[in-house]
């Protein structure tokens, strides 16, 4: 049977992308129990191209929401509606699959947009259907809009009746064809073969078709996977990947308890599975050379949270390792909790000095910096870890992160080379537009000059942006608190004297942050 068939015939896929609730303060634990009143609309999440040419067709992403619940299970012959808890997909965790989607709506929306909008301005949810056959979920990817205005814009989607109104992220139309595009997706997810649950053709499914992700890669611990999981892995991954639509990597996550973490993901259809178990493969040498032989990229994991930590004395190739998860459901890994870090990572007392992205990049290393989710509850892009009943240990997890892309075509080619370049940034899973140059070169360049330095920073977003901090060398040397939703910051800086590094970390509305990756510069 053909994978594609196999998972419309499973399950359909619940759940999306977008904006999650802050980083402080835990949320309200879900009981699991059955809730039998009838669910009502709460939040509608509008989800659109960050790029795109003036007249040129694009797409919407829209979800209609309700407040999180447990769903149920039924055998497979019996399956009408998203459920994935049979008895033999089961968490090791104890994790239950959760919903967020309204299980039916078959009202009709208003669809609006900014000066030079186009398109359809109602859609019913009486047609079609959510992204499998006969899904009633209120979930669609609808095509035909267009701006024929350059800008800044945003689109809105309105329930008549409840006034309830989603905006979309920004989009940002050029007046001609974009020589390069914003791309959203996430590299560090788990599956039921790991210690998670739902099946690869679930989860990749779900990424695209609900999270509206661009990009994406299954990274189970390798450790778990045998050499036959593995190839079925990469057969479902290449199955995945739609140049144009929807880019796969296959990569894993090599698992080592004294060595920390680190993914690894390949350029192509194949690559070795790395485990930390073989003794071929059980140090940090061993798997950075054969990431050479392989083209392979190699990111640090949760570097200073989550027990498993980045100890950077232990080694790093700055040929192969080329980023740092700055951000995940642990929280985040830029510098250690009141000396600049905004929030705690995933409890101020598990955090380990010494091991976050600053001191990588203050030991010379050059790190792009991204989000990743590190999603175990089959909803890569739209986590809810925080709400699990079991285990207790998830009240203290944070909302997925998300990694922004600067590619010129969505094809693994273009990706991957971005990737390899650091045309990064990560965020608090929200689409922030973030671009950032100095002397013209964009974030994860490396360049000399010894003249003075000339800044740019353009922000746009759904959320106010609230702070903008240029950071040298780990300490924030210049800000701006533009308190709009978006922005171009132009400053100055010295010539440099010595080889040194800035980034830029930008604070939005309801605790939401995007850092980007940083700029290396030589006298």
């Amino acid at each position: 049977m053909k994978r594609r068939k196999f998972l419309g015939n499973l399950s359909a896929v619940t759940g999306g992308a977008s904006l999650l609730t802050g980083l402080s303060g835990h949320a309200k634990v879900l009981k699991q129990t059955p809730v039998k009143k009838e669910k009502e609309l709460t939040e509608i999440r509008v989800t659109a191209p960050s790029v795109v040419g003036l007249n040129e067709p694009f797409w919407l992403g829209i979800r209609l929401l309700t407040e999180p619940f447990y769903t149920g299970w039924v055998p497979i012959w019996q399956r009408s509606r998203a459920t994935v808890n049979g008895p033999f997909n089961q968490s090791a965790r104890g994790i239950r699959y959760m919903e967020n989607v309204l299980p039916s709506w078959n009202n009709k929306v208003r669809i609006e947009g900014d000066e030079g909008f186009e398109g359809a301005s109602t859609y019913s949810f009486k047609e079609g259907s959510g992204p499998y056959e006969g899904d009633r979920r209120p979930v669609r990817q609808l095509e035909g809009f267009r701006f024929t205005e350059p800008g800044v814009k945003y689109v809105r989607i309105t329930d008549p009746v409840t006034g309830i109104t989603g905006v979309s992220n920004a989009i940002y139309v050029e007046e001609g064809k974009p020589e390069e595009r914003l791309f959203w997706g996430n590299l560090h997810c788990h599956s039921i073969f790991g210690d998670g649950i739902r099946l690869p053709e679930e989860i990749y499914a779900f990424a695209r078709d609900e999270s509206f992700l661009d990009i994406f890669a299954l990274t189970d611990h390798t450790e778990a996977i045998t050499n036959g999981q593995w190839t079925y892995f990469r057969e479902v991954t290449n199955d995945f990947n739609q140049p144009g639509r929807f880019v796969t990597f296959v990569g894993g996550e090599w698992t080592s308890p004294k060595l920390g973490h680190r993914n690894f993901i390949y350029p192509g259809n194949d690559g070795p599975i790395l485990r930390c178990t073989d003794p071929q493969q059980d140090d940090l040498a061993k798997i950075y050379a054969i990431a050479r032989k392989t083209g392979a990229l190699i990111i640090a994991n949760h570097t200073a949270s989550f027990g498993h930590t980045t100890n950077w004395d232990n080694g790093h190739d700055p040929e192969v390792e080329r980023l740092v998860e700055v951000y995940s459901i642990g929280g985040i890994n830029e510098m250690m909790y009141g000396m600049g870090n905004l929030s705690k990572s995933r409890s101020k007392d598990q955090e380990v000095a010494g091991s976050h992205a600053v001191d990588g990049l203050k030991r010379g290393f050059r790190l792009g910096m991204i989000g990743s989710g590190d999603d175990h509850d089959g909803r890569p892009g739209d986590a809810l870890h925080h709400l699990q009943e079991k285990p207790e240990s998830y009240q203290f997890l944070r909302g997925p992160g998300l990694m922004g892309v600067w590619a010129e075509e969505l094809t693994r080619e273009s990706v991957f080379k971005a990737l390899w370049n650091r045309r990064v940034f990560g965020t608090t899973n929200n689409r922030t537009f973030l671009k950032f140059t100095i002397n013209g070169q964009p974030m994860g360049s490396e360049f000399k000059t010894s003249s003075s330095l000339s800044i740019r920073v353009e922000v746009a977003g759904n959320l106010e942006i609230q702070h903008i901090d240029l950071i040298k060398e780990g300490k924030s040397v210049q800000s701006a608190e533009p308190g709009t939703l978006h922005t171009t910051w132009n400053t100055e800086g010295a010539p440099p004297d010595q080889p040194t590094w800035y980034y830029v970390r930008v604070s939005l509305a309801e605790e939401h942050i995007a850092w980007s990756s940083p700029i290396w510069i030589s006298p």
